[in-house]
């Protein structure tokens, strides 16, 4: 009965901290924001993240697509701690502080490169109904280097160390050659690399560093949204679901052997997966529509769910369930938040 070991797990993305609050449609107009949706902040953004803050209820979580999935497979986990190793780059202030107390009480092996230059990410959480739309503000999670932090020994050990890879789609706006040093490893080495699609903008605009990176990625997940854009800008010509799913697999990959998954979610239809050399449907739990507190994090929680099980060697169909429950119960939360200890058997 494999179970998981210390630094198994590795991910490297962007670590904001999530500014969320309810907001209305006249916010949504005023700022050009579709409700549900992930862009980057632009110019026209920066008075939003002020008029936000001084909503009445707002609420500060740590978040960031990867850290969140990665904070969650450990909180699956449980035992031993710091199963989990996570890579990026904050400011030196408070917010780079606050993320770094919620890495360790996650029980995350966090490793950030810090530098003064850029303030600490953060990413606005605009929430109406079951919605959500995220607005990101970089900041120092755009300032990662690889040759500052991923490169030096004692950083990349605890890359070699691990047998499960994962990074969002996010942070090939922002090192693709971090990326593809880390995917290169797992590929030559016959370990797992997986890779989110994370936002419909990173298929239409990272073209280039997505497709580069996408021979060496063993899981690609995303969402229904995110899986027609990317059909649509590789040319697939459908927008069956099912038949994306097999197409994304059937792409170029460099280990051939282990045949490419592809997991797709559907907020609350059927999770979609590939399953040997056929397509199956995975449906999700049931949950009353009053019991939905926020939808943000749903997704980063499907893939820690995912990714718990999956590194303690896991059969597929048991990754998928364990996605499914943590989504489960992150949508009843505000934020990417869980409770203390999980209920997963």
């Amino acid at each position: 009965m494999p179970t998981a070991s210390e630094n198994a797990l590795f991910g490297m993305g962007n670590p904001l901290l999530d500014i969320s609050a309810v907001v209305d449609k006249d916010f949504l107009d005023k700022y050009g924001l579709k409700p549900n949706d992930q862009i980057l902040a632009e110019e026209k953004h920066k008075a939003m993240f002020e008029e936000l803050v001084k909503k009445n209820k707002v609420e500060y979580h740590a978040g960031g697509s990867t850290q969140n999935s990665v904070k969650i497979a450990q909180w699956m986990i449980q035992k031993p701690h710091k199963v989990a190793t996570f890579f990026g780059c904050i400011g030196t202030d408070h917010f780079g502080e606050i993320l770094k107390q919620k890495a360790e009480e996650a029980h995350v092996d966090a490793h950030y490169y810090e530098q003064s230059v850029e303030p600490t990410g953060t990413c606005a959480a605009c929430i109406t109904g079951d919605n959500r739309s995220l607005v990101a503000n970089l900041a120092a999670a755009n300032c990662y280097k690889k040759e500052k932090h991923l490169d030096l020994d004692s950083n990349w050990g605890l890359v070699e160390k691990a047998r499960v890879y994962y990074i969002a789609g996010f942070f090939l706006t922002v090192s693709p050659e971090s990326v593809l040093k880390v995917a290169k490893h797992a590929s030559e080495n016959n370990k797992i690399f997986g890779l989110n699609l994370s936002a419909p903008f990173i298929s239409q605009f990272y073209r280039e560093p997505l497709s580069s990176v996408m021979p060496y990625v063993d899981i690609v997940f995303g969402n229904e949204t995110e899986a027609a854009t990317f059909a649509k800008e590789e040319g697939f010509e459908t927008d069956d679901i099912r038949e994306i799913a097999k197409m994304v697999q059937n792409l170029p990959k460099v280990n051939k052997s282990r045949q490419r998954i592809v997991v797709f979610t559907q907020g609350r239809d059927d999770t979609v997966a590939t399953v040997g050399d056929s397509v199956k449907m995975f449906p999700v739990l049931d949950i009353d529509q009053n019991d939905i507190v926020d939808t943000n994090g749903a997704g980063d929680a499907f893939v820690g769910g995912f990714l718990s099980e999956l590194v303690q060697e896991k059969p597929l169909e048991e990754c998928i369930r364990a996605g499914h429950y943590a989504a489960n119960v992150i949508i009843r939360r505000a934020g990417c938040t869980f409770p203390e200890k999980p209920d997963f058997h």
